[in-house]
């Protein structure tokens, strides 16, 4: 929404990238995301009201690490409440800690309340040109719609070993204190492969026998058909991501595990897609 000042050029209409930083507005938005989403039910039903207190146990015993017989009524007339410790911890932290608590969060909440978090906090972060999104249950520093859009869409499927490999990756990828981003290529790649066993029934095949199984039904374009072999020819050639550390070895970074992980997303969709438009059974 443009506003006046934005139109007459005295605030700037969007703002500085923000990463690895936070300002004031996006903290307090996120804030009330989670009292929107996650506080609110406390005054709801009584089961809305257990769930409630249920988390902020999860936030006592395994996110401060404080003694459960410690937490104070969650909006009682103890001073502080429970409630109040929350929003100063939120309110004051540093920026890695306002996601790492949204984060914690989208993992022990009820699943709608999670998913009204995310879309919410997502919302917010757009908004105030924020570098990171939360995807699945982890918060990553990406910002692409379209990319975003893969790897949920991917996650989605009903296939449980890509699904969990995707995940994986993922979170080797997003893991702010020791990153890993050589096993998340490796884990992205898997959920490729996965996949493409579950078509071709090999329990090793690779991206070459997938494709070649997709051949037999449908001509693919020969250019197409070299760019998926040489994506996947970076991972398996000698020096590539998965064999074992040398003088010649990549050193992946974190572009790197992202675009592998977008693509690889791309690839679980695009081969589950084409064997629905072929009638290619794939049972796990």
């Amino acid at each position: 929404m443009a506003l006046f000042s934005h139109r007459k050029g005295i605030r700037p209409a969007r703002k500085a990238l923000q990463r690895e930083s936070i300002d004031d507005d996006l903290r307090n938005m996120l804030w009330s995301g989670l009292k929107i989403a996650i506080w609110d039910h406390w005054i709801g039903t009584f089961e809305e009201a257990r769930a409630v207190e249920s988390i902020v146990r999860e936030i006592w015993i395994n996110y401060f690490k404080r003694p459960v017989d410690a937490i104070p009524a969650f909006d009682g007339n103890n001073a502080p409440p429970a409630y109040m410790i929350i929003r100063q911890h939120f309110l004051a932290g540093e920026w890695w800690q306002v996601y790492d608590f949204i984060e914690f969060v989208v993992k022990v909440a009820p699943e709608q309340w999670a998913q009204r978090l995310r879309e919410i906090s997502n919302s917010f972060l757009e908004s105030e040109n924020a570098a990171y999104r939360i995807i699945d249950d982890q918060i990553v520093e990406i910002t692409d719609e379209h990319e975003i859009e893969a790897i949920e869409t991917a996650l989605d499927k009903d296939v449980e070993l890509s699904r969990e490999h995707l995940s994986r990756a993922l979170e080797l990828l997003s893991d702010r204190k020791q990153p890993d981003y050589r096993n998340s290529i490796k884990e992205s790649i898997s959920a490729v492969e996965s996949v493409c066993q579950l078509l071709t029934g090999m329990p090793k095949a690779t991206l070459g026998d997938c494709i070649r199984a997709l051949k037999t039904k449908e001509s693919l374009h020969s250019a197409f058909e070299q760019a998926l072999l040489k994506l996947y020819g970076y991972t398996s050639d000698e020096g590539g991501i998965r064999h074992a550390l040398t003088e010649d070895s990549v050193c992946p970074s974190y572009a790197d595990a992202k675009f592998m992980l977008v693509t690889s997303a791309a690839f679980v969709n695009f081969i589950l897609a084409k064997a629905a438009e072929l009638e290619i059974d794939m049972e796990e």
